[in-house]
């Protein structure tokens, strides 16, 4: 019966409410894979997201958030053109969603591994149920998580990431909070409620500075300091010229709350 529900259910559900868009990953039979459908499902998805939306929620059905490639389909062709045009168009995904001006939350209610936890490290926030374990176990199969270690080393350690990455042990999800590939753990039943509590306080903000605030974080960590401080006081001085900054400082010295012209 769940092979028929996977088969007549799209690979993923996109809603939008609120300003807010929900991005669910939609086989829980299959764990949720990132199968070639898949990811063409959120490359889709992501691409057509607009100004409309403040935040974006990546999360899933079933007991499973992600369970990285699907393994037999890989098999089944046995080509390197295949495997590397395959990683290709899953880092385009990846690359695509730390792209959008939105920040992006994931809402992970279960397991996460491989180029599953990829996808929760390259979401900008994340909140999982306490329940949730995470892994890069590629290095069980014989094969190292290379992708994965990509994002993973952009949000951890080096020394936790690549533990991580040469042992394939799960984690939990107190160790991911404590490591850094999570912003906080939550009980199951109010995973839910946070992630809207959290998307709520985002949507809150001028949409300008938040935009200007991610086109900035992610490009100045790849920089020296003094280079990035450079970019960050031209974004700063880009961004005060914005009417939202204007409003927003007006709205502060006149203690009142301030009304955003851009949402």
């Amino acid at each position: 019966m769940a092979v028929a529900f996977d088969t007549r259910e799209p690979p993923l559900l996109v809603e939008s409410v609120a300003g807010t868009t929900w991005l669910t990953l939609n086989r829980p039979a299959r764990f949720n894979v990132l199968s070639e459908e898949m990811l063409a499902a959120l490359q889709s998805a992501i691409d057509d997201i607009d100004d409309a939306t403040r935040v974006v929620v990546v999360r899933a059905k079933g007991r499973a958030f992600c369970a990285g490639h699907d393994l037999k389909e890989m098999r089944a062709r046995p080509e390197k053109a295949y495997y590397a045009d395959l990683f290709r168009r899953c880092s385009g995904v990846m690359q695509s969603l730390a792209a959008l001006p939105q920040p992006v939350i994931a809402e992970v209610q279960g397991l996460a591994t491989a180029a599953g936890c990829q996808l929760v490290a390259t979401c900008d926030l994340a909140v999982a149920a306490d329940s949730a374990r995470f892994a890069v176990s590629g290095i069980d199969v014989g094969l190292f998580c290379s992708t994965p270690a990509v994002a993973l080393s952009r949000v951890m350690s080096r020394k936790r990431a690549f533990e991580m990455l040469v042992t394939g042990e799960f984690i939990d999800a107190a160790t991911a909070l404590d490591w850094g590939l999570i912003n906080r753990a939550v009980p199951p039943e109010v995973l839910d409620a946070a992630v809207t509590t959290l998307c709520d306080r985002i949507k809150a903000k001028s949409a300008v500075a938040v935009a200007t605030g991610k086109g900035l974080f992610g490009p100045q960590l790849e920089l020296g300091v003094a280079d990035a401080y450079a970019l960050a006081g031209e974004t700063m001085a880009c961004n005060m010229m914005a009417d939202d900054a204007a409003e927003g400082i007006d709205a502060f010295i006149g203690k009142r709350p301030p009304r955003w012209t851009h949402r």
